[in-house]
């Protein structure tokens, strides 16, 4: 993480990494470790120090050992299962009791118990008060497990740790026992959770250790021992567990390890490594702050001021910029508010601005947030009132859990969460809100647009405009190969001839490669050579084995020796898009493209003419800032088109792409790429070349025909011609972070996407560019059979909508 960075996504991770590295580094230079179940002098001191790390781990939280015990275990959630199989090996199983506000992986738990019920605040006061839930009438179970978070991660809310103390006080007479499960994973980061406090009654405690300190990724079970007899019943057990095994046809049988019950549940190898850095994270962690309530005083403080600034923003009509989820945060209340901030943003009109945008912009500003729905299912639903049928509406219009949140139905899918950690600085939620102002507050309010009674009309004339360059891109996120001027290139109904015909798919994920995760992408530089008959692909970037070829070359031809003929049952996702491509299984080929870019690939074909999986239409529609009546957030920028008649637009098989983003071909002028450029460099930026917006065509203005110099021209577009073929705009093009790799260098930069989102956001996307598509010469002569083509200097003429 570079200096200039902000982490406001886990609070934990923003320890200062240098003095844990080197106090970690030190130790293990120095000191020999070795596997703990042996009985070697290495695996003894092992064995000694964990016991020391787990005894100093329970008195940071004041847990007396005589009464807890501590299993490591990988993670909060692993904590969790742990407690769950448990129950579930119970005789009659057990019935499940979770609150609202808790983190998916307690909500998961439902699904092993015979009863389950969900509560909220209402509920509570009455569990509270000794008037149980009641699951679904069935079978009795052998005990009832509470679970809930100690605080939100969604919004901060703490929730009181005297709840287990008070449902315990009440249990008297009941027939099966109640255990309590605590996540305090979110609450433990910033605050000082004391074990031994007299209203602390939990039985159950799950921890997340890298949240606290930084590092390692470790977790971490406390368990009560008087509720350790959950675990008799356990079945499984691992390599260390147990202190003998029989394994043979006459008996099988094992004898459990029984002094300590983390004996009986650290099943395995131990990570002895990270729990020797763990006790280096808990002295680093000491000598930086003290102790957690100095990091409670600090957050807390660090969360109001974020709060007021939030609260604060308003747009130059004086709506408010955000939407917040959180209380204000009051220390001086019972529980407080823990130092995480969820809100979201709307613009100047009122609409949700989009958090893909959000989460972008901050990127380029190395501001790390978190978006989306953070594992808090029910705080998420409530906050943004979606109703169950709602959410299952969202999924079956394709939201999915870790893809881009949008606006569904009018309503947010996800939030922006602010984390506060013990390392976050007053100046790190100056530049969080500076940006914020900077990016998402509208000085000056849009102005609606006159509404006109008479009909739109169109006109077709000579625009003084020309093809300037045509670039096609062979193999999807790579470099592109600029067609030569004079050279007539084929127009198909997928888009230009030998676009995007191939990808590359990392053979673990099925995922397509983009420069938005690897920019040395661009650095690959296609070349296609039909006298050869070959496309060759070069490497222009470092070279980190210099006995290894910079160059390689792919048939044009499908040679069936080179495909995987059974590839066509590989599942690959190309924008998250299931297709089937035909997978390379040449070592040398495969082996070049993952060399050179330092990630494993294949390389994979997706020709035109296929069927089902193997076809992909476009998605790109004309966008809401395009239609008549809608508001402008930026005036000038967004002229009015109509939408394309259905009878044109929505014909699939006229919008056929192959592995293209969203349509067939994407157009750029260059008189606007000029305007935005004068504005970068207005800003104190530097200008970015055409090819940054990675166009099919890029137009620009006829100096001879006294061509027309307009800013942003294309957005009045709706259909053009090209030399003798006609195109129809499909709509503006939404652009992303990509715009920002340096196509020369494979080098990421802020511009020009910094600029794009402060002069070209309409509903908080960003767009520049439009896309479009070829429309077939109808008529039944001897032209329209032939194939389309277009070559640079072609003129264009150009069909703009009046009002």
């Amino acid at each position: 993480m570079g200096q200039d960075s902000i982490y406001l996504d886990h609070a934990g991770s923003t320890l200062c990494a240098k003095s844990l590295m080197d106090a970690f580094a030190q130790e293990m230079a120095c000191t020999l470790y070795g596997n703990p179940h042996s009985g070697s002098s290495s695996s003894q001191l092992s064995t000694s120090r964990i016991d020391d790390v787990r005894l100093r781990l329970l008195g940071f939280f004041n847990a007396d050992p005589e009464k807890y015990d501590l299993v490591f275990v990988a993670n909060a959630t692993a904590g969790i299962k742990l407690v769950v199989e448990a129950m579930r090996e119970l005789p009659q199983g057990y019935s499940y009791v979770y609150h609202q506000s808790c983190h998916t992986s307690l909500v998961g738990a439902r699904e092993d118990a015979k009863q389950r019920i969900c509560v909220d605040e209402s509920d509570m006061d009455l569990y509270l008060s000794g008037n149980e839930p009641s699951p679904s009438a069935g079978q009795a179970a052998s005990a009832t497990l509470f679970a809930y978070s100690a605080q939100s991660h969604m919004d901060g809310r703490r929730y009181p740790l005297s709840w287990p103390r008070d449902l315990k006080e009440h249990s008297n007479g009941r027939r099966e026992p109640l255990y309590t499960l605590l996540d305090a994973a979110s609450f433990s980061a910033t605050s000082q959770l004391d074990l031994s406090s007299a209203d602390f009654a939990a039985d159950f405690v799950v921890l997340s250790l890298y949240k606290i300190f930084g590092f390692p990724d470790l977790g971490a079970l406390i368990v009560r021992r008087s509720a350790e007899c959950v675990f008799d019943s356990r079945r499984y057990f691992g390599g260390g567990t147990v202190d003998l095994v029989t394994c043979s046809r006459k008996e099988q049988w094992h004898a459990r390890k029984s002094q300590f019950l983390h004996q009986r549940l650290e099943d395995g190898t131990l990570p002895f490594h990270n729990i020797m850095a763990l006790d280096s994270a808990m002295t680093v962690h000491l000598k930086l702050f003290g102790s957690m309530d100095r990091v409670s005083q600090h957050t807390t403080c660090l969360a109001r001021k974020l709060f007021h600034g939030l609260q604060e923003l308003q747009h130059g009509n004086s709506l408010p910029v955000c939407v917040l989820y959180t209380q204000k945060p009051d220390s001086a209340g019972p529980l407080g508010t823990g130092p995480v901030v969820s809100f979201n943003l709307k613009n100047s009109a009122g609409g949700w601005v989009s958090l893909g945008e959000v989460e972008k912009l901050a990127g380029l500003q190395n501001i790390h947030i978190r978006t989306g729905g953070l594992c808090s299912p029910g705080n998420m639903a409530a906050a943004l009132r979606l109703e169950p049928w709602e959410l299952k509406r969202n999924l079956s219009a394709g939201f999915r859990c870790g893809v881009d949140s949008e606006i569904m139905g009018g309503k947010p899918t996800g939030v922006i969460r602010a984390s506060l950690g013990a390392m976050s600085t007053e100046s790190d939620v100056d530049r969080f809100l500076a940006f914020l102002r900077g990016f998402f507050v509208e000085d000056c309010p849009a102005a609606p647009i006159s509404q006109h009674t008479d009909t739109h009309s169109s006109v077709c004339a000579p625009a003084g405009v020309r093809v300037k360059t045509i670039t096609v891109y062979p193999i999807k996120s790579c470099g592109g190969f600029v067609v030569p001027p004079g050279v007539r290139w084929d127009v198909r109904p997928e888009g230009l001839a030998w676009d995007r015909e191939w990808c590359l798919v990392h053979p673990g994920s099925g995922q397509a490669l983009s420069q938005k995760r690897y920019p040395r992408m661009t650095l690959l530089r296609p070349a296609l050579d039909f006298d050869s008959g070959v496309l060759r692909v070069s490497y222009h970037g470092p070279i980190n084995d210099p006995i290894y070829p910079l160059e390689i070359q792919i048939p044009l031809s499908a040679n069936p020796v080179l495909l995987d003929q059974e590839s066509k049952e590989m599942s690959s996702r190309v924008c998250g898009e299931a297709i089937s491509a035909r997978a390379y299984v040449s070592s040398e080929i495969n082996d070049f493209f993952s060399k050179t870019l330092g990630v494993p690939c294949v390389l994979a074909r997706f020709p035109a003419g296929g069927i089902g999986l193997s076809s992909r239409t476009a998605k790109v529609h004309v966008q809401k800032h395009q239609h008549v009546g809608k508001y402008r957030t930026l005036p000038g920028s967004f002229p009015d088109v109509p939408s394309p008649p259905d009878s044109d637009s929505e014909q699939a098989g006229e919008r056929r792409i192959l592995l293209s983003n969203e349509s067939p071909i994407l157009l750029v002028n260059s008189s606007s790429v000029d305007a935005l450029n004068e504005e970068i460099v207005r800003r104190g930026g530097e200008g970015v070349p055409d090819d940054s917006y990675r166009a099919n065509i890029v137009t620009e203005a006829d100096s001879l025909e006294g061509g027309d110099h307009a800013t942003y021209p294309e957005d009045t577009w709706s259909r053009i011609r090209i030399g003798h073929d006609d195109f129809q705009l499909l709509g503006a093009c939404r652009r992303c972070q990509m715009v920002c790799v340096d196509q020369a260098t494979g080098n990421m930069r802020r511009e020009p996407f910094s600029t794009l989102a402060k002069t070209r956001r309409f509903d908080g996307k960003v767009y520049f560019g439009v896309h479009m598509r070829h429309v077939p010469r109808s008529g039944n002569f001897g032209l329209s059979k032939q194939s389309a083509a277009i070559r640079v200097g072609d003129a264009v003429t150009v069909e703009s909508w009046l009002s």
